[in-house]
């Protein structure tokens, strides 16, 4: 009978001077105790540093450790099976699903754009659990009892291997302490400037704006500008290809605001520009550059608008408008600022490991709602802006929360001011894809909310010819015409024109009698007034036209001639300020308002209607024919000439519902009479009815 070789027994003391186990059990203490801070100590600089060193121990870690594992387990395969060899083998199996879960998460993080939640908390609870393991497995060796003769060679081998270990552990801790002591961040001047006018106050440093600053005190424009970055880090560059030609992005760069804020400037004092830029040029406000001893108003990064930064840094809203919103500067990651490849691929790797922080100073609740819209969307001037006294502007949130839109006994009948201006897009990845806390999505719904913010403006994105503006313009028109299906509100939304008109005209009329036609304008889908904004330069207006059997002109209304200027008397959307001297506001000179004479504009779900009357033109039947000639009932002469057998003839009415962002008067006293600069006009609603011209019984037909 054969007997197999029995296998040697392991040397313990050999064991233990294993330089490698030292090596792994030093990068495996590290890794643990580096993982805890991370999770536990709060966001800083030195975390920061962690979390690069973690990574790379990390990777440094994995082929070393399988090495030793691989041989580890040969070596003690045979050993006796007890509650040590248990919690051995227990160990193994979570450092193994760490090691390869933080791979994982390495491999997002580098050629990803985010962290998948279910791999983080692999490796979070993995290490919990070699912690649970690995710890009491090596312990219980360590106080094992020993043969009194080997006792003293083994206690000296493993003192060696703790020594050694340990010594590891502190070296690669000490390095992000040690780095983040030498890390000089980017400074941020938060200071007004030394002139700064205090004309309000030394309490209301933004005043007649309503904004506030968490501080109290001005803010470093590098710190609220540079979106750019949001979209050059692999992780939200379709939102930021979305908001590059949208109405938040140019806000401060309109040609039109700027030449406005001029003449703002020059008549009422730099100071009162600060009123228009909580809202348009925020940047160069919390900069202090909205200032007395600023030619030009601007600073760094103004001509981003709405920023990223801003719009995601506030943290509170107040439904008084005018700005009435707290910003605070959110905190930056290590190297975020930087202008070298290296630094800025360190800061984009950080904020994906690293996200906690970056998602909680950009995410909040508060974005969620129509109060945070309100804060601008939402206007009035008052004494420190007229010298007058308060009167009301434009107000779209009082708007949508007194309409049919809302409602307060049944939230699942509210349509919101993000459900319609920012509609879900589909997403290739993007980390804001999914949103348990939205009725309409999920956490892998694959959509994110669209930062073009899809209005009204179809001007200044071709005039700026700014990024994506074509796609922007084509979904503007798409918009105001009500094309734009939104499938999440589908059942409260109904299809068609948000805006239709109807035309209600007789059946048929007799040549020389009166013709009353009428237009029905209903505010059929939008959320607030239609028009709705500065509507003191934004018109929209019934085009009507009537033309006889062979296109000949009967009657028109509301064209524009070769000049772009609407038509005297047409039946127009629009509001005229006054100030107080009875003077027109036609320069939107809103500083100098004190009411108006005339304001029209549609409230959510409510009907207007345009009248108009012309005469019915005469009819002539041909020389053949022994029909008398109708004369019209007025002076004008038209007359419709046909053969007999083509009686009754008809008259066609077409009526367009048009709209336009700036009135071309404005336009002329900004850019000049010869600029050539003027405003597209789109065709929101059309409607046609035919009205046959009855002849008398007196006049004969031919057969």
């Amino acid at each position: 009978m054969e007997h197999s070789e029995a296998r040697p027994t392991p040397d313990p003391v050999r064991e233990w001077n294993a330089r490698l186990l030292a090596a792994v059990a030093g990068l495996l203490l590290f890794e643990i105790l580096s993982g805890l801070a991370i999770f536990l100590l709060p966001f800083s600089v030195p975390g920061q540093f962690i979390v690069l060193v973690h990574t790379a121990a990390g990777l440094a870690f994995i082929l070393p450790y399988a090495w030793y594992q691989a041989r580890h387990l040969c070596v003690w395969q045979d050993y006796p099976w007890t509650h040590v060899k248990v919690l051995g083998y227990f160990a193994f199996a979570s450092t193994a699903a760490c090691s390869l879960s933080g791979l994982l998460l390495t491999f997002q993080t580098v050629f990803g754009n985010r962290m998948e939640y279910f791999w983080d908390m692999v490796h979070l609870v993995t290490t919990f659990a070699i912690l649970a393991a690995a710890l009491p497995h090596v312990l219980l060796v360590l106080v094992r009892r020993q043969a009194s003769d080997a006792a003293t060679v083994l206690r000296a081998a493993q003192r060696r291997f703790l020594s050694v270990s340990l010594g590891i552990a502190s070296v690669l801790l000490a390095l992000p302490i040690l780095a983040a002591i030498g890390y000089r961040p980017s400074a941020f001047y938060n200071e007004f400037p030394a002139d700064y006018s205090w004309k309000f106050g030394p309490d209301k440093p933004f005043a007649p704006s309503l904004v506030k600053t968490a501080s109290g005190g001005a803010y470093d424009p590098r710190s609220l500008a540079e979106s750019r970055g949001c979209g050059t880090s692999g992780c939200h560059e379709e939102i930021y290809a979305e908001w590059l030609p949208s109405a938040h992005r140019y806000a401060s760069m309109d040609p039109g605001f700027q030449k406005i804020q001029r003449l703002m400037a020059d008549n009422n004092g730099p100071e009162s520009t600060r009123y228009c830029a909580g809202c348009h040029d925020p940047i160069a406000l919390f900069s202090g550059n909205k200032n007395l001893y600023n030619e030009d108003l601007t600073s760094y990064g103004a001509d981003e608008g709405v920023s990223c930064t801003v719009c995601h840094s506030i943290v509170r809203t107040d439904v008084q408008g005018n700005a009435n919103y707290t910003i605070d500067q959110p905190s930056y990651y290590a190297f975020q600022l930087s202008s070298n490849s290296i630094g800025k691929w360190t800061s984009d790797f950080l904020i994906r490991a690293y996200p906690a922080q970056h998602v909680r100073s950009f995410t909040r609740d508060l974005y969620k709602t129509p109060e945070y819209c309100a804060a601008c969307h939402k206007q009035f001037i008052d004494e420190q802006i007229n010298r007058v006294g308060w009167v009301q502007l434009q107000n779209q949130y009082d708007n949508w929360r007194k309409s049919r839109w809302h409602s307060e006994s049944d939230p699942s009948k509210t349509i919101t001011c993000r459900e319609c201006h920012m509609r879900l897009m589909p997403s290739s990845g993007d980390p804001a894809s999914g949103d348990v806390q939205d009725g309409y999505r999920h956490q892998e719904d694959g959509h994110h909310r669209s930062h073009r913010f899809i209005a009204a403006n179809q001007f200044i994105p071709a005039v700026l010819k700014l990024p994506g503006h074509h796609a922007q313009l084509r979904f503007t028109e798409e918009w105001l015409r009500g094309e734009t299906v939104v499938p999440e509100i589908a059942d409260r939304w109904s299809m068609g024109p948000a805006v239709p008109i109807q035309i209600l005209s007789p059946a048929e009329v007799t040549p020389g009698s009166t013709v009353t036609v009428k237009v029905v304008v209903t505010n059929n889908k939008v959320g607030h007034d239609f028009p709705t904004g500065p509507l003191d330069i934004i018109q929209s207006w019934v085009d009507l036209r009537v033309t006889g059997p062979k296109g000949e002109e009967v009657y028109r209304s509301g064209h524009l001639d070769d000049k772009h200027f609407i038509q005297p008397g047409s039946f127009i959307f629009k509001a005229e300020g006054i100030d107080r001297y009875g003077n027109l506001i036609d320069r939107h000179n809103l500083w100098e308002m004190v009411g108006a004479r005339f304001r029209r504009s549609l409230f959510p779900g409510f009907s207007d209607t345009a009248s108009y009357e012309f005469p019915c033109p005469g009819l002539s039947v041909g020389p053949d024919s022994d029909a008398a000639r109708i004369p019209a009932a007025s002076a004008q002469t038209f007359e419709f000439d046909a053969p007999a057998s083509s009686i009754p003839l008809t008259l066609r009415v077409e009526a367009v519902l048009r709209y336009r962002k700036i009135d071309q008067f404005l336009l002329n006293v900004l850019f000049g009479e010869t600029s050539g600069v003027t405003a597209a006009v789109t065709d929101v609603s059309e409607a046609q009815a035919d009205i046959r011209v009855q002849p008398p019984p007196s006049i004969s037909r031919s057969p």
